[in-house]
Protein backbone atom coordinates (compact mmCIF):
# COMPACT_ATOMS: atom_id res chain seq x y z
CA UNK A 1 0.00 0.00 0.00
CA UNK A 2 1.33 3.30 -0.86
CA UNK A 3 0.92 6.43 1.03
CA UNK A 4 -0.14 9.54 -0.06
CA UNK A 5 1.78 12.58 0.32
CA UNK A 6 -0.21 16.41 0.52
CA UNK A 7 1.64 19.03 -0.37
CA UNK A 8 0.69 21.96 1.82
CA UNK A 9 -0.19 25.07 0.16
CA UNK A 10 0.15 28.77 1.52
CA UNK A 11 -3.18 30.54 1.89
CA UNK A 12 -2.42 32.24 -1.95
CA UNK A 13 -1.21 28.98 -3.25
CA UNK A 14 -5.01 27.60 -1.65
CA UNK A 15 -7.28 30.47 -2.61
CA UNK A 16 -5.66 30.45 -6.12
CA UNK A 17 -6.42 26.82 -6.40
CA UNK A 18 -9.51 26.90 -5.34
CA UNK A 19 -10.97 29.62 -7.84
CA UNK A 20 -9.05 27.11 -10.64
CA UNK A 21 -11.55 24.78 -9.31
CA UNK A 22 -14.65 26.85 -9.15
CA UNK A 23 -13.73 28.15 -12.73
CA UNK A 24 -13.58 24.58 -13.82
CA UNK A 25 -16.74 23.97 -11.95
CA UNK A 26 -18.33 27.65 -13.70
CA UNK A 27 -17.74 26.64 -17.20
CA UNK A 28 -20.70 23.65 -17.08
CA UNK A 29 -22.64 24.80 -14.65
CA UNK A 30 -24.66 28.12 -13.61
CA UNK A 31 -23.38 30.34 -10.58
CA UNK A 32 -25.83 29.15 -8.23
CA UNK A 33 -25.22 25.92 -9.35
CA UNK A 34 -21.28 25.88 -8.11
CA UNK A 35 -21.39 23.17 -5.05
CA UNK A 36 -19.40 23.74 -2.31
CA UNK A 37 -19.17 20.41 -1.55
CA UNK A 38 -18.08 19.25 -5.05
CA UNK A 39 -15.25 21.76 -4.51
CA UNK A 40 -14.18 20.80 -0.96
CA UNK A 41 -13.86 17.31 -2.43
CA UNK A 42 -12.11 17.77 -4.99
CA UNK A 43 -9.67 20.09 -3.56
CA UNK A 44 -9.81 17.85 -0.49
CA UNK A 45 -10.41 20.36 2.62
CA UNK A 46 -13.30 21.23 4.82
CA UNK A 47 -16.07 23.48 3.30
CA UNK A 48 -15.17 25.63 6.29
CA UNK A 49 -12.09 26.46 4.67
CA UNK A 50 -13.74 27.54 1.96
CA UNK A 51 -15.31 30.29 3.92
CA UNK A 52 -12.36 31.31 5.57
CA UNK A 53 -10.75 32.27 2.49
CA UNK A 54 -14.04 33.72 0.89
CA UNK A 55 -16.49 34.34 3.47
CA UNK A 56 -19.48 32.98 2.28
CA UNK A 57 -20.85 30.66 -0.25
CA UNK A 58 -21.69 33.38 -2.26
CA UNK A 59 -18.36 35.35 -1.79
CA UNK A 60 -16.91 32.21 -3.14
CA UNK A 61 -19.10 32.46 -6.24
CA UNK A 62 -18.35 35.80 -6.88
CA UNK A 63 -15.39 35.82 -6.91
CA UNK A 64 -15.33 32.75 -9.44
CA UNK A 65 -17.24 35.23 -11.68
CA UNK A 66 -14.63 38.27 -10.90
CA UNK A 67 -11.69 35.59 -12.30
CA UNK A 68 -14.20 34.90 -15.09
CA UNK A 69 -14.73 38.09 -16.23
CA UNK A 70 -10.54 38.58 -15.87
CA UNK A 71 -10.27 35.80 -17.92
CA UNK A 72 -12.62 36.76 -20.51
CA UNK A 73 -10.62 40.31 -20.83
CA UNK A 74 -7.39 39.12 -21.27
CA UNK A 75 -8.01 35.71 -23.49
CA UNK A 76 -9.95 38.31 -25.88
CA UNK A 77 -6.78 40.92 -25.66
CA UNK A 78 -6.39 42.34 -29.51
CA UNK A 79 -3.14 40.93 -31.25
CA UNK A 80 -0.58 43.43 -32.36
CA UNK A 81 -0.81 44.61 -35.84
CA UNK A 82 -1.93 47.86 -38.22
CA UNK A 83 -5.16 46.48 -39.59
CA UNK A 84 -8.15 47.38 -37.11
CA UNK A 85 -10.34 44.96 -38.42
CA UNK A 86 -8.10 42.12 -38.08
CA UNK A 87 -7.37 42.76 -34.44
CA UNK A 88 -11.10 42.49 -34.17
CA UNK A 89 -11.45 39.86 -36.01
CA UNK A 90 -8.95 38.03 -33.63
CA UNK A 91 -10.31 39.31 -30.43
CA UNK A 92 -13.64 38.34 -31.23
CA UNK A 93 -12.63 35.07 -32.88
CA UNK A 94 -11.21 34.92 -28.87
CA UNK A 95 -14.24 35.63 -27.52
CA UNK A 96 -16.58 33.14 -29.45
CA UNK A 97 -14.29 30.39 -28.39
CA UNK A 98 -14.38 31.78 -24.72
CA UNK A 99 -18.12 31.39 -24.63
CA UNK A 100 -17.97 27.76 -26.53
CA UNK A 101 -15.64 26.63 -23.95
CA UNK A 102 -17.28 27.94 -20.86
CA UNK A 103 -21.15 28.17 -22.14
CA UNK A 104 -22.99 27.41 -19.14
CA UNK A 105 -21.07 29.84 -16.95
CA UNK A 106 -21.10 32.65 -19.03
CA UNK A 107 -24.88 31.89 -20.33
CA UNK A 108 -25.79 32.35 -16.03
CA UNK A 109 -23.29 35.54 -15.82
CA UNK A 110 -25.28 37.27 -18.62
CA UNK A 111 -28.86 35.91 -17.17
CA UNK A 112 -27.71 36.91 -13.51
CA UNK A 113 -26.12 40.56 -14.54
CA UNK A 114 -29.77 40.89 -16.11
CA UNK A 115 -31.35 39.33 -12.36
CA UNK A 116 -31.03 40.53 -8.64
CA UNK A 117 -27.38 39.99 -7.87
CA UNK A 118 -25.62 43.69 -7.84
CA UNK A 119 -21.86 42.40 -7.22
CA UNK A 120 -22.45 39.86 -10.31
CA UNK A 121 -23.97 42.63 -12.46
CA UNK A 122 -20.93 45.28 -10.95
CA UNK A 123 -18.29 42.59 -12.34
CA UNK A 124 -20.40 42.45 -15.82
CA UNK A 125 -20.87 45.50 -16.34
CA UNK A 126 -17.01 46.59 -15.28
CA UNK A 127 -15.63 43.72 -17.57
CA UNK A 128 -18.18 45.00 -20.03
CA UNK A 129 -16.64 48.30 -19.56
CA UNK A 130 -13.13 47.31 -19.57
CA UNK A 131 -13.57 45.68 -23.44
CA UNK A 132 -15.51 48.70 -24.82
CA UNK A 133 -12.71 50.79 -23.37
CA UNK A 134 -10.24 48.59 -24.52
CA UNK A 135 -11.41 49.12 -28.28
CA UNK A 136 -11.17 52.78 -28.31
CA UNK A 137 -7.68 52.32 -26.80
CA UNK A 138 -6.36 49.53 -29.65
CA UNK A 139 -3.78 51.27 -31.45
CA UNK A 140 -5.52 52.24 -35.11
CA UNK A 141 -8.98 51.96 -34.44
CA UNK A 142 -9.17 56.08 -34.93
CA UNK A 143 -9.13 55.13 -38.48
CA UNK A 144 -12.66 52.67 -37.75
CA UNK A 145 -14.23 54.30 -34.78
CA UNK A 146 -13.96 57.90 -33.27
CA UNK A 147 -13.64 58.09 -29.89
CA UNK A 148 -17.38 60.08 -29.77
CA UNK A 149 -20.52 59.95 -27.19
CA UNK A 150 -22.53 59.03 -30.16
CA UNK A 151 -19.81 56.16 -30.99
CA UNK A 152 -19.50 55.27 -28.00
CA UNK A 153 -23.55 54.57 -27.59
CA UNK A 154 -23.13 52.44 -30.75
CA UNK A 155 -20.26 50.03 -29.46
CA UNK A 156 -22.28 49.54 -26.16
CA UNK A 157 -25.20 48.10 -28.47
CA UNK A 158 -22.92 46.23 -30.73
CA UNK A 159 -21.57 44.49 -27.39
CA UNK A 160 -25.05 43.70 -26.55
CA UNK A 161 -25.58 42.01 -30.54
CA UNK A 162 -22.20 40.43 -30.02
CA UNK A 163 -23.52 38.58 -26.84
CA UNK A 164 -26.75 38.00 -28.24
CA UNK A 165 -25.78 36.39 -31.16
CA UNK A 166 -23.13 34.16 -30.20
CA UNK A 167 -25.08 32.51 -27.24
CA UNK A 168 -27.69 32.28 -29.82
CA UNK A 169 -25.68 30.50 -32.09
CA UNK A 170 -24.25 28.21 -29.23
CA UNK A 171 -27.85 26.83 -28.51
CA UNK A 172 -28.64 26.48 -32.56
CA UNK A 173 -25.62 27.23 -35.26
CA UNK A 174 -27.89 26.55 -37.93
CA UNK A 175 -25.12 25.60 -40.70
CA UNK A 176 -23.00 28.94 -39.61
CA UNK A 177 -19.71 27.70 -38.61
CA UNK A 178 -17.80 29.25 -36.10
CA UNK A 179 -15.51 31.35 -38.48
CA UNK A 180 -19.12 32.83 -40.23
CA UNK A 181 -20.04 33.95 -36.76
CA UNK A 182 -16.98 35.89 -35.83
CA UNK A 183 -16.82 37.43 -39.02
CA UNK A 184 -20.93 38.46 -38.93
CA UNK A 185 -20.20 39.86 -35.64
CA UNK A 186 -16.75 41.90 -36.43
CA UNK A 187 -18.36 43.17 -39.57
CA UNK A 188 -21.58 44.51 -37.82
CA UNK A 189 -18.94 47.33 -36.11
CA UNK A 190 -18.19 49.21 -38.62
CA UNK A 191 -21.32 48.73 -40.72
CA UNK A 192 -23.09 50.46 -37.30
CA UNK A 193 -20.74 53.22 -37.16
CA UNK A 194 -21.45 54.09 -40.69
CA UNK A 195 -25.26 54.77 -39.54
CA UNK A 196 -23.43 57.67 -37.71
CA UNK A 197 -22.54 59.32 -40.64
Amino acid sequence: MTATTRTRLTPEQRREQLLELGLRLFAGTTIDEISIDRLSEEAGISRGLIYHYFGSKQGFREAVVQRAADDLIAQTEPPEGDDPIVKLLASLTAYVDYVIANYEGYRSLVRAAAGGNETVRAIYENARAAMIDRTFATPGVDALLADTPATRLVVRGWVAFVEDTVLAWCDAPDGVTRDELAKIVTDALPALVATLD
